[in-house]
């Protein structure tokens, strides 16, 4: 998923001088608060609820509005919604596989929303498990290079369960069990090894190779199934060449 893991950390760059920005912060928000929910209050205790929030604290969220998150998901404060999870599957331009995770209030929303992108952006929806078997639940780490290689890395979390290790240019994308996500984020930690996120997320288990007319099509309809505040994350099974990313970029 290089081509992919390579937009989207470009995309989060843009994002904090961006328009979405405001966007982000609900996003990362959500998850907050639903990981509070699910495993309580305190960071240490709940795994998902530490990477949620280092995540946004990556993500300049502020501090006040990340403890009310965490406040009202665990309900110690009031007005925290009723979130759940929902997949949705589908094809995109050029026969990409694509993963929708919804964290929606309200499921009749985002099943149009999400609808409504694919329909108007080349894509096409698919029934359940027929698309979601192309990929592997896995944990990701995404760590800054800042002078190391890629043995630095590995080496690192190598005990801990790390099953590779992939070059994206100015970052390494560390891919574990989804099991294993604490142990090689805690491991890399005591290493010394500064990490930008650390989730468990989808990874394909093959891709598909755009060129520069596929690549526009496919981060088309990403942006739109984004832009739904319903839509978490979108997974797809497409790799971009670093030439093609160059003319893309361009």
């Amino acid at each position: 998923m290089s081509g992919h893991s390579k937009w989207a950390t470009t995309k989060h760059k843009k994002a904090v001088i961006d328009a979405k920005r405001g966007k982000l912060f609900a996003k990362l928000i959500k998850n907050i608060e639903v990981a509070a929910r699910m495993g309580g209050a305190d960071p240490e205790g709940n795994p998902t609820l530490y990477d949620a929030i280092q995540k946004a604290k990556k993500q300049s969220v502020p501090n006040k509005n990340i403890d009310s998150a965490v406040k009202r998901g665990a309900g110690l404060e009031a007005g925290g919604a009723d979130y759940e999870t929902i997949m949705y599957e589908g094809y995109g331009p050029n026969g990409v596989a694509v993963l929708i995770e919804c964290l929606t209030d309200n499921r009749n929303r985002a099943a149009s929303d999400v609808r409504v992108a694919m329909t108007r952006n080349g894509g096409s929806m698919a029934d359940p498990g027929s698309v979601s078997y192309l990929f592997n639940r896995k944990g990701v780490v995404l760590v800054p290079k800042n002078g190391r290689s890629e043995d630095d890395v590995l080496e690192a979390a190598l005990e801990a369960g790390v099953e590779e290790v992939n070059d994206l240019g100015e970052n390494f994308e560390v891919i574990s069990e989804a099991t294993d996500l604490v142990a090689v984020r805690t491991a890399l930690v005591d290493a010394g090894i500064d990490y930008d996120s650390a989730e468990v997320s989808f990874v394909p288990s093959m891709q598909v190779e755009l060129d520069e007319e596929g690549a526009r099509k496919i981060f088309k309809l990403i942006d739109a199934l984004d832009d739904s505040d319903d839509v978490q994350n979108v997974f797809a099974n497409f790799d971009v060449p670093d030439d093609v990313m160059a003319k893309v970029d361009a």
